[in-house]
This record gives C-alpha cells, sequence and structure tokens, in this order.
C-alpha cells in the first residue's frame, strides 16, 4: 500500500511539474514557432540548388564580397567543378555543412523553444541540432576554437513590438569549425575559422506562416559584412509532418582518398571524377 501511494505521488508530482514547464511557454511570452519549415518556394533565379542568398543566382552571381584571394580560390573552386569535381564543397564528404550554410534549408527545420534554451533542428547530412542558449550566460572563458560545424549560439528574445510577448530571437554564433562553404557552389569561408553570423529570426507580421531570418556573416575572407534575407514557410493544413531522415553516408558513391575524389562505379572499382585525374596512391600496397 505504501508503494501505491508512492507511486501515486510521483505521478502527481511529475504531471505538475509538467504543466508548469508547459504553461512556461503556453502563456503567450513565446512566439509560436511550431511546425515543420522548409526554404521557401519562390525560383532560383538562374536555378540549381539553393544558394546563400535567395534571392540571387548560384556562383558568381551571388555577388559575394570575398577578398581578391579568396576570390582567386573561389574561382578555382568553379573550375574544379566545371571538369567534375566537387570544389569547396565539403557536403559532398558527408562533412556537416555547418554555419550558416545549414540555414539554406535543404532540408525541413523544427524548432524547439523553452526558456533556457530554443532548439533548430535539421535532418541534413546528419543529425543537426543547433543549442540557441537565451538564459543569460556568457561566452565560456575556455571554449576552444573550432568548437563545432555549427559552433557555439547565444540568443536574446526581444519584445519588438511592446506587447508583452517575444517576437524575435537574435542569435549570435561563434567558434566554428572549417572546413566550410556558404552553399554548393564552394563559396570559401577564412581559414582562420574566426567566422561570426549574427541572425534576427521573426514571424510576418501578415502571415504568420513565413519565418524570417537576417542573417549577416562576419569573415575574414569578406571585404564587408555580408548580409542576406533568407525566409521559410510552413504548411498549417499538415499538423502532423513527415520528418525524412538524411544518412548521407547510406548509398554514398563518392569516396575521398587524401585531397582527392573519385567515384565508385557499380562493380566495386574506383572512377576518375576528372579527365585526366591520376588514381590513388598504392605505394603501401604489395603489387600482385
Amino acid at each position: 500500500m505504501h508503494n501505491r501511494c508512492s507511486i501515486v505521488v510521483i505521478a502527481i508530482a511529475a504531471l505538475f511539474s509538467g504543466l508548469v514547464s508547459a504553461q512556461a511557454l503556453d502563456d503567450g511570452k513565446y512566439p509560436d514557432w511550431r511546425g515543420q519549415w522548409t526554404r521557401e518556394r519562390t525560383p532560383i533565379p538562374g536555378g540549381g540548388q539553393t544558394p546563400f542568398d535567395p534571392t540571387k543566382p548560384v556562383g558568381r552571381g551571388q555577388q559575394a564580397p570575398l577578398t581578391p584571394e579568396y576570390m582567386a580560390r573561389f574561382e578555382a573552386n568553379l573550375k574544379d567543378q566545371s571538369e567534375g569535381g566537387q570544389g569547396n564543397w565539403q557536403g559532398a564528404n558527408c562533412y556537416p555543412v555547418g554555419m550558416p550554410g545549414v540555414m539554406n534549408l535543404y532540408r525541413a527545420m523544427e524548432i524547439v523553444i523553452t526558456p533556457e534554451t530554443t532548439y533548430i533542428m535539421i535532418d541534413h547530412l546528419r543529425g543537426t541540432v543547433r543549442r540557441v542558449f537565451t538564459d543569460g550566460r556568457d561566452w565560456p572563458k575556455d571554449l576552444e576554437p573550432g568548437f563545432g560545424f555549427d559552433g557555439y549560439s547565444f540568443g536574446r528574445w526581444i519584445d519588438q513590438d511592446g506587447d508583452g510577448r517575444y517576437d524575435t530571437l537574435e542569435i549570435e554564433t561563434r567558434n566554428l569549425r572549417g572546413p566550410r562553404a556558404y552553399d554548393p557552389s564552394g563559396l570559401p569561408f577564412h581559414d582562420d575559422n574566426e567566422t561570426i553570423v549574427k541572425e534576427r529570426m521573426y514571424l510576418d507580421p501578415v502571415n504568420r506562416n513565413i519565418l524570417h531570418n537576417e542573417m549577416t556573416v562576419f569573415d575574414h575572407a569578406l571585404t564587408r559584412p555580408w548580409s542576406v534575407h533568407k525566409k521559410y514557410q510552413r504548411d498549417p493544413k499538415n499538423p502532423h509532418p513527415l520528418w525524412v531522415e538524411d544518412v548521407c553516408v547510406e548509398g554514398q558513391m563518392l569516396v575521398r582518398v587524401g585531397t582527392e575524389r573519385y567515384f565508385l562505379s557499380g562493380d566495386g572499382y574506383l572512377m576518375p571524377v576528372k579527365k585526366g585525374q591520376a588514381p590513388p596512391d598504392a605505394r603501401y600496397f604489395e603489387k600482385k
């Protein structure tokens, strides 16, 4: 009997705890960002995969403010891609896209808001979970450079219109790891990985199923900060969307050996991806 009472007490405590936790977000203090968010389905100028700036064509059409050194790297990357290579795009090797490219939304996004942390989850090449800390903590003093491909993010909720409810989330992300690129065109970041990304996210005042992301990148490969405006959309008619698992290495046919990439043929042999490409160095294998 005593055990049964204990179980009831624990169950009631757990229920009460859950109600308190839910009330923290259901009291109208935070915006409703629930659901499945995808990139806005507007035509990409010139076609191709979604670029970093969705309002401009991919590649050179992005008009990225790169320094002369990194513009030369970008041109070399485009040449490699035109010859069959992948250039600077590490997603071809199943590397995480990382910030800020992951926010291009090649896969759907889910946002979970709690008072202490906002979780931004995107299953692309791997299960990306951005933790945006909004509890007022300071930047860690012992955080090593290159913390992760998604970096370390701090956020601040703002009541922009003064109605007593938060409506805007400002985020700053640092301590990013490389190699990374803005998008599949291979637009490069500086080798020092001292990139800083600032975001300002808010719902559209007219269409509450449009989420805006005003993003600015600070990077030493740029001649000035680069700002873009991304838009995401959710389908209000689909309350139970399908979440697709993305396992990049499954069925991966590109093989990286050293700095070179090769293609794995159907019969299991390496094939060149570029005309005149040399085979891998097999000096440590015995010749039969």
